[in-house]
């Protein structure tokens, strides 16, 4: 059963299942269903909490203008969800961006998580060749609206053999994503642009931390995905043969597979 709940400042995030809590934080230009496939399944099991970033899905924007995006703020929503849903540890489960967000979380709150999973994230901060990506992106929006720029975005996000085979899913998630306007994805952008390396997070981290990479991602490249693996003190490490970027869709049932065995590792060992 879902419930939905708001926080004051208008973020919207839903609670499903009883049990051990999970947080699901979803990436750039998603929102929280973008996990529907995993819960559908983890619910009977784990408390699912799924929130929609601000300006995604459900929730305003309610930043201002000319302050923008700051990543201490979207930390702060995330602790204030877990400490509204009375928790006083939790495990975070990030795609890309919300890998971003789950890092920035466990360096500031260690002692709030049992655990983190990345997917299809990173700790290395954007290259300067990365950076300059995004920036034409940014001046691409500012220019042309987010229309245009979701339909380069988005299919770029997959692979090859499930972007030829999924033609009508992608063009509907182009449609879905009208709701975006250029100022909360320029936002985000930004944003992500600004987060630091945080290599050293994960080397002197002493709780598990999950990795699942896709072999045909060409946001977050296997080789940088393996070569942040061996960092922390316990990994667990998982690699998507026939997916890119989106492994919640390409191959749900691994990777919610992936993500049982995981949530459940952590609460029989801790």
């Amino acid at each position: 059963m879902e419930i939905r709940k708001q926080l004051g400042d208008g973020t919207e995030y839903r609670v499903y299942g009883k049990g051990p809590a999970c947080m699901f934080i979803h990436g750039f230009a998603e929102d929280g269903h973008v996990w529907d496939t995993q819960v559908r399944e983890l619910y009977h099991s784990f408390r699912c909490i799924v929130p929609d970033m601000p300006g995604c899905g459900g929730s305003r924007y309610t930043f201002p203008s000319h302050s923008g995006i700051s990543m201490d703020d979207i930390v702060s929503l995330v602790l204030k969800i877990a400490d509204l849903e009375k928790l006083e540890q939790i495990t975070l489960i990030g795609h890309s961006m919300g890998g971003y967000i789950t890092l920035a979380f466990a360096e500031k709150y260690p002692d709030r998580l049992k655990g983190f999973g990345l997917i299809h994230s990173t700790a290395y901060a954007d290259s300067e060749e990365k950076k300059e990506t995004r920036r034409r992106s940014v001046a691409f929006m500012r220019n042309h609206g987010t229309r245009l720029f979701l339909e380069q975005l988005y299919p770029n996000l997959y692979g090859e053999s499930y972007r030829q085979r999924a033609l009508k899913e992608i063009e509907r998630q182009i449609q879905d994503s009208v709701a975006f306007t250029p100022g909360v994805l320029i936002g985000y952008y930004e944003m992500i642009m600004a987060r630091p390396d945080r290599t050293d997070l994960l080397r002197n981290f002493e709780k598990p931390v999950l990795f699942v990479m896709g072999a045909e991602d060409k946001n977050v490249h296997l080789t940088e995905s393996l070569a942040q693996c061996h960092l922390p003190a316990e990994s667990h490490v998982h690699i998507l043969d026939n997916a890119g970027h989106m492994g919640m869709k390409e191959e749900p049932e691994k990777t919610t597979a992936f993500i049982r065995a995981f949530l459940t590792y952590l609460n029989e060992t801790q």
